[in-house]
Parts: C-alpha cells; structure tokens; sequence
C-alpha cells in the first residue's frame, strides 16, 4: 500500500537533482494494459519508463488466456503489433449463445458484425506478453524499471515523486523517480488508487470462476460457446487443439468442484456441456478466484490516471474485462499523444478529463451489461426465465437486437481509441 513519504525520502526543495531519474510519464504496472499504454506512446516524443514488480521473463509467462475482441485486434493493428500476434492466436467464426437445456439457441456469424471472417480471437497471455514487450525493449523512448516496488509517491504542484525499493538484491534501479504523470496499472488492490483516496463502487459476486484447459474429442470448430445455468455463465473458448473453461458457479459449489479427482470433475463439466465436443481431456490445472464488480469514482486526480483493473473490474461473463483495459490504454495514450503535441501539462486534470470522461462511462456501460446477464441469468424464478428465453428468441429472429448484441461483445460499440503506428509518429 502507498502511504505519503517522509520528508527524508523526497529531496527536501523539490528541484531537478542528477539523483532522481526523470520521465514524461510513469507507468506503475507492467501487465498487458500498462505496455499497452506504453506502446501508444512510442516516438510521440515523451519519455516514459515502466515500473514492474516482477521479473520480465516471470510476468510473461503467466498460464492464462484471453478473449480477445476485434477492437483489441485493432487496437494492436494500430500499435504495428498484430502481424506478429494474428498467427499466435485461435480466431472464432461463430458464437453460439445458450440457456441451460432451452433448445433455442441463439448464433452469431461475421456477417452480423459486419466482419468477413472473424468474430474474436482467443489470445494466450505469453503471446501477448512477449509481443508487449518486445516492443517496448525496441523502443529507445521507453524505459523498464524493475523488478522494482513504487513505495511512496508524492504528489507536488509540477511533479510527481517516486520512492523506488528494488525487487531483488541483484537489480539497480533509481532510488527516486519523478514525472509529469504517473499511471496507475497496477491491479484491482492498486495502491496507487488507495494512496491518492479515490474511492469505489461495486460487490463482490455470490460467484467464483473456474478456469482451465481441455483437449475435445471433436474439433471446435472455431465456435465460442456461452452457456446460461442457473448457477452462472459457462463458456468454452477456442484455442489451437483445446479449449479454455471459463465456469463460473456460487463459491461452494465452485469450491467442491475444485476438490474433486480429474474424471469426477470432467463428469460434472461434461454434464453441464453437453457432448457437443465429444469427450473431454483436462490439460491444465484449475485455478480458482472470486469474482467482483468494482468502478473507481474517478480515474484521474492531479498527476495520476488509472487503467485497466485499478480503475474497473467486471464479472467475467463476455469476456470483457481485458480487452475494456487495452481501450483504455489506448485510449489514454491518445489523449497524452495530442497533449504532447499541443504543449500541454501531462499531468493537469483538464487534460486527463477527456479520458476520464470516455472511458469511464465507456466502461461503466459493459459493466451494467455484465451484471445484468449474470444476475438475469443466473436466476431460477419462473417470470426471468419468461423472460429471458423470450430475449434469446427476439435476438435470434430480430436483426437489429442481434447487431445490437454483437456490437457490444465485440467491442465495436462506442469510440475505438485512433492509434498511429510508432514510424508514422516519428515522420511527423
């Protein structure tokens, strides 16, 4: 947790001090959101470092995967990274939309979100990771700090200081850093977030989520499945030869299912699919964690902005909650890109407004979405039911509910964030 730091950590008068290492911008947090963002930034003629925790190699291989919409897709196009991710990730062709055993099944093809061939894409996280970062490394604006720990920050009329501790006793890192801005990408307990008091709104889910990976018998057919149970949203995404188990079920049912041997648990997952994929093979461990609703009342404050899971995090139903990080970083990079051009003050909050404005609203939209299909659908009371089955009929026969629909699940509804390629920013 940040706390304010004693006036022994900050240089007493606050002046530039060959000491304290400078930057435009700061970006606490080296996950997929914070390179993101810092990708944007690229040959923009800012100054940015990344402070990370934890070791390059060890934040990259993390064992999880994503869906990955079409906006991020573009979003990426836009960075100059997709050429290098497209072959590395599972496209899908089809979304097939379910409640429970009702035999009305709602299908989604390209053509209803106006796309020739896809409708997403499944990403592992070492894929995007390594793309990340890769090109960061390549970028002689933007620097990696780390493994290294922001301790204190301090917020001052021009700048923000930072107190660094090295995450190891083998690293050298600066001891202070300041910047114009400093980012807040550093996850859902963000202290970035706590120490400048902004506070939140939101609750914990009645849910926990299962994930894990298992081989079909039967080829997925580059299909993405939602399934509705009465105890919360079941999706199965593609990936090369397998498919990722998203499960979300109340915590003691969730718990009892990651107690049980291998084939007991492949019983009960088989059970509640269906044999659509033939029999299933587990590939990979299960991992278990709570689910939660959580909106900051603001993500900007005087030389702070927060991205990602430090400003917003949703049920994981649709699998929203990466891809609305990645637009946020993309569109903060935007904002600061167009700042820096005009000369403005990075840090000023009438210069962050505008993120803050677009995405916080953007975000709290997908986060009403996501609650209200958990909560409808997750619901055994006759009348709901009524309801939502007549939903599944309308969206399946009414061409602009479904457009509707589709639009939101792949991140084309609202303003995509216009990212410039970092050669074309260095012509201009």
């Amino acid at each position: 947790m940040l706390t304010q730091p004693t006036p022994a950590s900050i240089p007493a008068d606050l002046v530039p001090d060959s000491r304290i290492a400078t930057y435009d911008v700061v970006i606490v947090g080296g996950g997929i959101v914070g390179l993101t963002l810092a990708c944007g930034l690229r040959g923009s003629g800012l100054k940015v470092a990344v402070l990370e925790s934890s070791p390059r190699g060890s934040a990259a291989r993390r064992s999880q995967a994503y869906a990955f919409s079409l906006t991020s897709a573009r979003i990426f196009r836009g960075l100059g990274l997709w050429d290098q991710v497209r072959p590395q990730v599972e496209p899908f062709h089809h979304i097939r939309l379910s409640d429970c055993d009702w035999p009305d099944v709602v299908t989604f093809e390209p053509a209803d979100a106006g796309e020739e061939e896809d409708l997403g894409y499944v990403a592992e996280h070492m894929v995007l990771m390594e793309a990340l970062q890769g090109a960061v490394e390549a970028a002689p604006d933007v620097h990696w700090i780390g493994p290294a720990i922001a301790q204190n920050v301090t917020y001052k009329e021009d700048w923000a200081y930072i107190a660094v501790k090295p995450g190891n006793d083998t690293v050298e890192v600066p001891s202070q850093v300041r910047a114009k801005l400093v980012i807040g990408a550093d996850g859902s307990r963000s202290p970035l977030r706590t120490g400048a008091d902004i506070t939140t709104s939101g609750w914990k889910y009645w849910q926990s989520c299962i994930v894990t990976v298992v081989r079909p018998e039967k080829h997925h057919n580059n299909t993405a499945f939602e399934r509705f149970q009465t105890s919360g949203p079941f999706a199965i995404l593609p990936l090369r030869n397998t498919c990722r188990v998203v499960w979300t079920a109340p915590h003691e049912e969730a718990e009892a299912m990651m107690k049980l041997e291998d084939q007991e648990f492949l019983q009960e997952l088989s059970q509640r699919f269906g044999d659509q994929l033939g029999s299933l093979e587990l590939v990979s461990d299960r991992r278990l964690f709570p689910v939660q609703l959580m909106q900051s009342k603001r993500y900007v404050a005087p030389r702070l902005a927060l991205v990602g899971e430090a400003a917003h995090n949703c049920h994981p139903v649709g699998g929203q909650g990466l891809n609305l990080g990645i637009r946020d970083g993309a569109a903060l990079a935007e904002v600061l890109v167009a700042a820096c051009q005009r000369g403005d003050d990075l840090g000023a909050v009438e210069t962050l407004r505008p993120y803050d404005r677009q995405r916080r609203w953007g975000n709290l939209l997908i986060l009403g979405f996501t609650d209200i299909l958990d909560r409808v659908f997750s619901n055994q009371w006759l009348p709901v039911m009524a309801v939502r089955r007549l939903g599944l009929f309308a969206m399946q026969r009414v061409a602009p509910i479904k457009q509707i629909a589709i639009r939101v699940m792949t991140g084309k509804w609202g303003r995509v964030p216009q990212l410039v390629p970092p050669e074309a920013n260095s012509e201009t």
